[in-house]
């Protein structure tokens, strides 16, 4: 007669603590990597944002203004668009002294032929950190990686 072979309990302790050790390493990786996420995505929602507020006042002929509200973390761009940052999210901006038109908010403003008042726009966590400036002479956007706001 041919006995029926079976795993152990032991065998089967084993396994799902090494499953248990391989998930507890994986959540940790994806825990780290999602600040990283947000950051780079907060960077290309802003400039995308900023891009639109740009192609609105060369579309329709009229100025559009691009606000951003440091106290709150949000901004809002032409078209009603809006968008925010994450609290664990650094942001530093730099405007033109009439384009901030309150403490705490920083303005850019886009003309019709594409030309813009000019920022620059730090957003990091920790050492990383992502740049967006805006070309006062021609409205362009540009994003790049760069230095962590202080």
């Amino acid at each position: 007669m041919r006995q029926a072979r079976g795993y152990s309990l032991l065998e089967l302790l084993l396994v799902v603590v090494l499953i248990a050790a391989l998930a507890t390493l994986a959540a940790m990786a994806i825990g780290q990597a999602l600040p990283g996420q947000q950051l780079r995505g907060t960077a290309r929602d802003l400039a995308a944002d900023l891009r639109y507020t740009r192609a609105r006042a060369i579309a329709s002929g009229r100025e559009q203004v691009f606000v951003m509200d440091l106290d709150r973390r949000t901004w809002t761009a032409a078209g009603e668009r809006e968008g925010a940052w994450p609290d664990a999210l650094r942001v530093l901006a730099t405007t033109a002294r009439e384009e901030q038109p309150a403490q705490g908010r920083a303005a850019v403003r886009f003309f019709p032929d594409g030309s813009a008042t000019g920022g620059r726009f730090l957003i990091g966590y920790q050492q990383a950190g992502w740049r967006v400036d805006v070309a006062w002479l021609t409205g362009e956007v540009s994003l790049r990686r760069g230095e962590a706001p202080p």
